[in-house]
């Protein structure tokens, strides 16, 4: 008796629990408190949850861990249903990734991803029109972030009332993680990101650098760095497209005001999105990138509405190109392939601005109330509309040729790790191997002084190229380019790219020697060793009848010999990656 009580009574507890998710309107905390506030993150997952248990269109996953302890969750919409994540690689439908909260302060996408996936179950024409599309969406990606709320923080932003933090749970911030991939976060990105492997990729911020009309702004990736066909299209078919969509809904536009401490009118270049940033990364993979900046002095209901709209007109682009991009997509690696070289470095092109009818508020110098100085003030009541020149173009400054395959000597794990994380295909030696290949050995590089996310970045990095024929060992990594992750191999695996795995520090042990001499041994050593290599001898005194500097410099003049020895370690400054071409 007492067990058929106990079974009664959880009939009615989930038949309750059952009647009040669908009696649920879904609401979100955002429009109950008229555009004012967001939600908290367990508010927020919790709203996922019903709405997957309330729609069977609406799926909700977790993936691996965040640096708050915390897994990554997915939500994801799909006509059908999706019951497992694996069923995604194999769909033909359009795949669009929306990531929200990187910078949790900056929630205007979590609040518009809400209500848009709530707006399309419960709208029958919505679903029709989105039936062959999968929408993705990452509800907040900095979970730590979520969780350090307070309402101090963002000293410029018009709301809402409370936010997370820019920090992650160890203080990183995770929109400078995406190749050094310092954080769980960020590993867990990855899995989603190869996991959903979208045609279109959307990163909701948040930004002022400036004040201006506009209450959203789109920062697409630099498509000359995406390069080939797929450039073209970003630049000039969807990126107007969708300024035109925007326009028609009557919602102003403009790309992102890349301007720090001055007015806009002077013109600005777009933002260069190195692979340190979301679309950066994302576009290593041939999805089509583009970042949302509402402007934060704007109301909060403004700023999340825009937002709404112009994921909407995402998300109708995707559905009308839908076989043009899949057909860029999947020829892009073989258009790359098929060139004998790869841009690692560009500058803004001054020659070729694009010119925007800029909407903007006219700005003076003004003296501080603050302090003793002047500061810039945008006076409001004086709109303007006015041609700016706007750098859209970039110029290529150095190219590296691009091999037939990278080898990685086993024990640089990290590299490994970051290897598999994004899906790069690679095998190992069976034997121990002799090869011809290509060696680098850094020549110069400078470094910030100053920590930057947990690294001392170095740039300006150069390369000193050679041939030789090395021994490789059973186990070694070989890693052909030909495959889709082709450049990213190139923007990490080449030391002079800008965010390349050297330059995140991930091989400065090859910057310290490890081995030395004493001078007062190494003399007699030097003495036999000129002796027996003439044509050192005759470098070594050249060098002391044209530099000056060298010819007084007596311990210099004893490492140049050192270096040219057989006693030198063959490890300094040497890449531990090498090339076949």
């Amino acid at each position: 008796m007492k067990k058929n009580i106990v079974f009664l009574f959880l009939i009615v507890l989930f038949s309750c629990e059952d009647s009040s998710i669908k009696s649920k309107d879904f609401k979100t905390i955002f429009e109950k408190t008229n555009g004012t506030e967001t939600s908290t993150y367990t508010e927020l997952i919790s709203y996922y949850k019903d709405l997957s248990e309330r729609y069977s269109e609406i799926s909700l996953f977790s993936f691996g861990q965040t640096d708050a302890g915390n897994p990554l969750h997915l939500v994801l919409y799909s006509q059908e249903g999706i019951f497992n994540v694996d069923e995604i690689k194999n769909s033909p439908k359009n795949r669009i990734l929306i990531n929200n909260g990187i910078h949790p302060g900056e929630s205007d996408g979590i609040d518009a991803s809400m209500m848009l996936l709530r707006d399309i179950v419960q709208n029958d024409s919505l679903k029709k029109k989105y039936q062959n599309s999968i929408i993705a969406v990452i509800p907040v990606y900095n979970v730590g972030g979520s969780l350090n709320r307070n309402s101090h923080t963002r000293a410029n932003q018009n709301g809402p009332k409370e936010y997370g933090f820019r920090g992650n749970a160890r203080n990183f911030d995770l929109n400078r993680d995406f190749i050094k991939q310092d954080t769980k976060n960020a590993a867990a990105f990855a899995e989603i990101f190869h996991t959903v492997n979208p045609d279109v990729f959307i990163d909701n911020h948040v930004s002022n650098g400036a004040d201006y009309q506009y209450a959203i702004t789109h920062l697409f990736t630099q498509h000359n760095k995406l390069g080939g066909n797929l450039g073209t299209f970003i630049e000039n078919k969807m990126r107007p497209k969708l300024e035109e969509s925007l326009e028609k809904k009557g919602i102003i536009i403009t790309p992102y005001v890349n301007v720090w401490g001055t007015t806009p009118e002077a013109g600005f270049s777009q933002f260069f999105d190195s692979p340190r940033y979301s679309t950066g990364y994302t576009t290593l993979f041939n999805t089509l990138g583009l970042m949302v900046e509402t402007h934060m002095l704007k109301p909060y209901k403004i700023r999340v509405a825009q937002t709404y709209e112009l994921l909407f007109s995402v998300f109708d682009f995707t559905e009308e190109n839908s076989a043009t991009i899949k057909q860029l997509r999947t020829k892009a690696t073989d258009e790359l392939l098929g060139k004998k070289t790869y841009p690692i470095a560009f500058k803004v092109d001054r020659k070729k601005p694009t010119e925007l009818q800029f909407k903007g508020f006219e700005g003076e110098y003004i003296d501080s109330k603050v302090t003793t100085g002047k500061r810039l003030f945008y006076d409001r009541t004086k709109p303007f509309t006015k041609p700016v020149k706007y750098y859209n173009n970039f110029l290529v400054t150095k190219e590296v040729g691009i091999p037939k395959g990278y080898i990685l000597p086993q024990g640089w794990h990290k590299i490994v790790e970051r290897l598999e994380n994004n899906n790069i295909q690679f095998s190992r030696f069976e034997k121990d191997t002799l090869l011809n290949v290509e060696v680098n050995h850094i020549a110069n590089y400078e470094t910030r002084k100053m920590a930057y996310e947990g690294h001392y970045l170095h740039y300006n990095t150069t390369v000193l190229k050679s041939k030789e024929k090395l021994q490789f060992k059973k186990g070694d990594i070989y890693i052909s380019t030909n495959q889709n992750g082709v450049r990213y191999l190139l923007e990490t695996l080449e030391a002079e790219a800008t965010d390349s795995f050297f330059n995140w520090n991930f091989f400065d042990t090859i910057l310290q020697q490890k081995e030395g001499y004493s001078a007062y041994v190494f003399e007699d050593i030097a003495e036999q060793f000129l002796k027996e290599n003439p044509s050192v001898k005759k470098e070594f005194e050249e060098k002391l009848n044209a530099d000056e500097v060298f010819s007084k410099n007596p311990r210099a003049q004893l490492n140049f010999v050192y270096k040219k020895s057989q006693h030198y370690e063959q490890a300094h400054l040497r890449l531990p990656i090498f090339k076949i071409f």
